[in-house]
């Protein structure tokens, strides 16, 4: 059902109020002219399309790539908002805005007869009809989250690529609308793109580490209002984590990211330190180096000694496989000599034995060590 965006504005809010995936106070302060967008205002399917979406964006969310004929389904092109040449700036986010709306939003019976030849037929001219009726609801997303990305339309992408991705998940017969569908596919893919990109250094790495990049401050500010001290562990049992991710997370949100070749004290110094250079070394001592540079060369000299001895399946298994970068396998050795892969396994393992007996025979017991063979 259209609707005005000014009009409808508090109604979308309090149908998705439920999303525990909502960045707490980044709801617009100004709205965009957007003309009709498609939202439900009594639509009793809103709780099931909250499941339904929920159920596939598990399956789909890291995905990214979709069916090659589908990313290439909606090429909307913006067009200059004059047509002489004066010297007036131009607004992309403007004449985006300006060039979906021509595309006329659907009725209930034919974005159902639309989604119907999708699914049954794969016609893309449907799902592109689909696609184009629903960019409008989009940007009416994107715009709320506005406040967590400095450019609009980087949000308005990544909310067309969810809207996509609902398109080709959408079933037809469930009956539910699109856009109460692909509203949690929208807010999914948006949300995703903030939380990869909020900082250099990604922040959420876990699902837990995601829960609190979304929840920690609306959580510490709901126990304020209640008179409560926002401890970490309160805050770790209201969001069901435990009290040491709570407490990293708190660092990583409070400290920003810092260049490890960023200088440490005085500038003015004629010769900075960095955090790079503040940080523990592991290499060896030089006694330690120069004895393990001539162990290796004693060590190469022998094994080069012992191919000397080996013949025919042995100087194979040798050279090819234990002594390879690029090692074959037991099958191919196996399909080589005609012999079972059990065969070529015994045939490797009695090659090791015997280099190991020679080894310690000419260097003594340190050399289980280099090599990783265990006694």
């Amino acid at each position: 059902m259209a609707a005005n965006v000014t009009g409808d504005k508090e109604e979308l809010m309090e149908e998705h109020k439920e999303d525990n995936l909502k960045v707490e106070g980044l709801e617009p302060e100004e709205e965009l002219d957007l003309g009709e967008v498609d939202l439900d205002e009594d639509d009793e399917g809103d709780e099931y399309g909250e499941d339904l979406a929920g159920k596939d964006m598990a399956e789909s969310l890291d995905q990214r790539q979709g069916d090659t004929q589908f990313k290439s389904l909606v090429h909307v092109r913006p067009k200059a908002l004059t047509t002489n040449r004066s010297l007036v700036r131009f607004d992309p986010l403007t004449a985006y805005i300006q060039e979906i709306k021509r595309y006329p939003l659907l009725s209930r019976k034919e974005e159902h007869d639309y989604a119907i030849r999708y699914k049954e037929e794969g016609d893309l001219d449907a799902a592109r009809r689909l696609v184009t009726a629903n960019l409008r609801l989009v940007v009416k997303i994107a715009h709320e989250y506005r406040r967590a990305h400095q450019n609009l339309l980087d949000l308005i992408q990544e909310g067309n690529v969810g809207l996509m991705q609902a398109v080709k998940k959408f079933d037809p017969y469930r009956g539910i609308k699109l856009s109460t569908y692909s509203a949690w596919w929208i807010r999914a893919y948006i949300l995703k793109f903030v939380l990869n990109n909020w900082r250099l250094v990604k922040v959420g790495t876990t699902q837990a580490q995601r829960k609190l990049f979304f929840n920690l401050k609306k959580q510490k500010q709901e126990f304020e209002r209640m008179g409560i001290k926002p401890a970490a562990k309160a805050v770790a049992d209201a969001l069901d984590v435990s009290e040491k991710e709570v407490v990293e997370m708190e660092k990583r949100m409070a400290s920003p990211d810092v260049s490890l070749a960023a200088p440490v004290g005085s500038r003015e110094s004629s010769t900075p330190r960095t955090y790079l250079d503040m940080l523990p070394v592991d290499s060896l001592q030089p006694d330690e180096e120069v004895e393990g540079n001539e162990f290796r060369s004693l060590l190469r000299s022998k094994l080069e000694k012992f191919a000397r001895t080996l013949k025919g399946r042995d100087m194979v298994i040798y050279r090819e496989r234990l002594m390879s970068d690029k090692p074959l396998t037991l099958k191919q050795i196996g399909d080589r000599y005609g012999v079972t892969k059990e065969r070529a396994r015994q045939l490797e393992k009695r090659l090791l034995e015997k280099l190991r007996d020679y080894l310690k025979e000419e260097m003594g017991e340190a050399v289980d060590v280099a090599l990783g063979i265990e006694t």
